[in-house]
């Protein structure tokens, strides 16, 4: 068992995420962060699905009641083990009775703890996922607090200590280039509010959230007006609101939306958006569809690759 003793600022639950629901206005949540995520649960022997925590801005310290293997990845947290600081992206063994604390990251936002078997809460509509708005999953919908206690499913650690190949370790620090689609609605801007969008950076706004990461920068205009007939809100959606200021739709997205929608961030991209903090900025460049296939396939070739077993 895991026992919480101090939260941090917004720690969840999460695994990959809660599928097939939007029709019923419930969004996938799960990581913000899918790639680091992954790697996680790869370096403690999951596979990528089993549920561990998401630390904002500042992780948890906690208590492991029993002998397990834990990882820390995303954003570069300090990590340290009874006090003594021990590295992330790499499997950490642990003895029971272990106290373990998840700084505070230089960069990025979003960090990961896995455990070996997973966190054991409940599945609610087929993911242990939490969607605070909804009070759906991890520990009855809402962040965990000091004193919860989770539970771990029974799983040997990995028998070798494993490793993250240091080229797939990202770096957060500075101007993030995200790579967009346009589209579906890019012929309700004009030409200029499409190459403001490509041609200035824009910053990140503290009011983000795992709902939506909020811009601010030239005004995107609008040919034909700002509203649209409802429809779907894909992962990555970017909507401009009549003050022309773009909000890409995260992993808490609203099912449908209004809003003209100028472009689509790739989805290997959401997980650099979304570790930009508040001040920093970020640009879009555009790319077509088949670039963007392209760019999902490399990326899944490489995390193939990511983790390594130590001699």
């Amino acid at each position: 068992m895991i026992r919480i003793l101090e939260p941090g600022p917004l720690t969840t639950v999460q695994d990959r995420g809660r599928f097939g629901q939007l029709r019923y206005g419930i969004p996938p949540s799960g990581p913000m962060d899918r790639r680091a995520f992954v790697i996680a649960n790869r370096l403690v022997g999951n596979d990528g699905t089993a549920a561990g925590l998401e630390c904002t801005y500042m992780g948890p310290r906690f208590e492991v009641e029993r002998a397990c293997a834990i990882a820390v990845t995303g954003a570069p947290a300090p990590v340290t083990v009874n006090r003594h600081p021990v590295p992330a992206w790499t499997t950490i063994e642990l003895a029971a009775g272990d106290q373990v604390r998840i700084g505070a990251p230089k960069t990025g936002v979003f960090s990961y703890v896995a455990f070996s078997g997973g966190l054991d809460v409940p599945l609610v509509i087929g993911s242990r996922s939490t969607y605070i708005r909804g009070r759906l999953g991890g520990v009855e919908g809402r962040a965990v607090r000091a004193d919860d206690v989770l539970r771990l499913l029974p799983a040997p650690a990995p028998p070798r200590r494993r490793v993250v190949d240091p080229r797939w370790i990202p770096d957060f620090g500075g101007d993030q280039e995200i790579r967009a689609v346009l589209g579906p609605q890019a012929d309700r801007f004009t030409d200029e509010g499409i190459a403001a969008l490509l041609g200035s950076p824009y910053e990140m706004l503290p009011q983000s959230d795992r709902m939506g990461a909020r811009l601010r920068g030239p005004r995107i205009a609008h040919a034909r007006g700002h509203d649209i007939i409802s429809d779907g809100i894909p992962l990555g959606g970017i909507q401009v609101p009549g003050d022309g200021q773009p909000i890409v739709l995260l992993v808490d997205r609203q099912s449908t939306g209004g809003y003209t929608k100028v472009a689509t961030v790739c989805s290997i991209d959401i997980a650099r958006l979304a570790q930009v903090k508040p001040g920093q900025r970020v640009t879009f460049r555009a790319i077509d569809v088949a670039e963007a296939h392209r760019l999902v396939r490399e990326d899944a070739a490489s995390l193939a690759g990511a983790v390594k077993e130590t001699a």
